[in-house]
This record gives structure tokens, C-alpha cells and sequence, in this order.
């Protein structure tokens, strides 16, 4: 069966001798790992079209639940070759593609994700160096995929956090604890109520008056550590941090 949909690449992983398989991320089928036949050699068709961060539109070849369908058709809409030749930018970048790549299950629709991720890149294309810019993905991205860090609230007794002028992120648990219910010695990360303000003014923001907003360098550095921090952990793999368990608790 022949599908079609756009999609922007994510990772190319070589595959034998000279194919590849390439994982998109797409509105219709979420990620999508495709078969492409010999793009390594000089002659293909496929060209840069199967670089990361190209956003193209695809045909893809394969029964209906096919595990590697194979890619037949692959048109450039938009290249986003600056910043792949940024390579400290590109770093960057790079974390904001393996979320997409950790967090996302395959063939499961995610529109949202993939328009983020395009109005992202298309931000970053004008400024690759603006920190707000990855922060309001990695919020974002947390957000819609259900798994926000708990700041508001304390995650065991459900008391609100407002009020105090300091708060400790714990990374086990995803959430801030109040100082009531502390126990035990597990890592946590310092973050102020400022932090914690700013932090809630995000999610009324939109892309298109990104750019007007300055965010101080302090308080755009400790959402960030928290932000990192929640990331790292669930990406770690933690025997102590149950994806399924905390999905649920949301």
C-alpha cells in the first residue's frame, strides 16, 4: 500500500552496505522508520533529501503494519541546511531531535509535536543561538506528550507551591516536594518562586511573539536545570522512574 505525508528527519542509520534507514517524524504517523535503498551511492535519487532536520514530502511503500516500509518518493519543501552547517547550534538541535526519538512511540499520530518541532526549526533558522527558543520546545514538548514536570503543586501531599521563596525540584519523582515531606537524600535541584513564575508565563506564550519577549538570563537557567534535568532522568532509563506510572498519575 502506498502512503503519503511530509515528515522531517530525525536520524539516518546506515543499513548494509549502501542503504539506510531513515526516521522521520510526521503528523499522520508519528515516527516513521523507512527503508531506503541505496542513497549512498552516487547516482541516487534521493539526494539531501534524506538528511536530518529536512523537512520533505514522502511516499512510503509497505503493507499496513509493515515494521520498515520503503521509502519510493522524497520532494524538499525546506532544507534547514544552516543549521545543520552550525555545528555548535547543531548540538543543540540535536537534543531537542532525541526527545522526539525517546519519548514517542512509533506510529502514533502527533500533529502537534510535528508542527512544534517545524515552527522550532524555523525560529532557530533566525537565530540558532536564542536559549528560549529550545526551552519553549522542551516545555512544550513535555506538555503535550504528558510528561510535565509537577511544579505547581507538591508531588506527595498536593499542597501548592506558592508562597515561598525557594523550592526543591526532586528528579525521582518528577516534581517539587515541600519541605514537610522531604525524605530520604535523593538529588534535588534548586529553583526559586521567580523561576517558578516564569516558568508558568511560558505556556501563554505563543511562537509568533517569541522573539519580543527578553527573559532574564537567571531565571531562563534554572527552568532550564530543572527542564534538563527531568529530561536526562527519564531518558536514563531509571529502574526508580516508571514512564507508564507517572503517565497514569498525570
Amino acid at each position: 500500500m502506498l502512503n503519503r505525508t511530509e515528515g522531517i528527519v530525525l536520524k539516518s542509520s546506515i543499513f548494509g552496505e549502501a542503504d539506510l534507514i531513515v526516521t522521520y517524524l510526521t503528523p499522520d504517523f508519528g515516527l516513521l522508520r523507512v527503508f531506503v535503498k541505496s542513497p549512498r551511492k552516487t547516482k541516487s535519487r534521493f539526494g539531501s533529501s534524506i538528511e536530518p532536520l529536512t523537512y520533505a514530502k514522502i511516499a512510503f511503500w509497505g503493507k499496513e503494519h509493515a515494521n520498515l516500509p520503503r521509502l519510493t518518493q522524497s520532494d524538499i519543501v525546506k532544507s534547514f541546511h544552516k543549521l545543520r552547517d552550525d555545528y555548535g547550534g547543531m548540538l543543540n538541535i540535536m537534543e531537542l531531535l532525541e526527545m522526539n526519538l525517546h519519548f514517542l512511540i512509533d506510529r502514533e499520530p502527533h500533529p502537534a509535536i510535528f508542527r512544534l518541532l517545524l515552527a522550532t526549526l524555523s525560529k532557530l533558522e533566525a537565530d540558532i543561538n536564542n536559549r528560549l527558543y529550545y526551552l519553549y520546545y522542551k516545555i512544550r514538548f513535555l506538555e503535550i506528550s504528558g510528561y510535565s514536570p509537577r511544579l505547581e503543586i507538591c508531588g506527595r501531599c498536593g499542597g501548592l507551591t506558592e508562597g515561598r521563596r525557594h523550592h526543591n525540584f526532586y528528579v525521582s519523582h518528577g516534581s517539587i516536594i515541600c519541605r514537610e515531606c522531604i525524605g530520604g537524600d535523593d538529588r534535588a535541584v534548586k529553583v526559586t518562586e521567580s523561576a517558578l513564575k516564569f516558568y508558568k508565563s511560558i505556556f501563554k506564550w505563543q511562537y509568533s511573539t517569541l522573539d519580543r519577549i527578553k527573559a532574564p538570563v537567571h531565571l531562563l537557567t534554572e527552568i532550564q536545570n530543572v527542564i534538563n534535568s527531568h529530561i536526562s532522568f527519564i531518558n536514563s532509563g531509571s529502574k526508580s522512574f516508571d514512564k507508564r506510572l507517572f503517565l497514569s498519575s498525570r
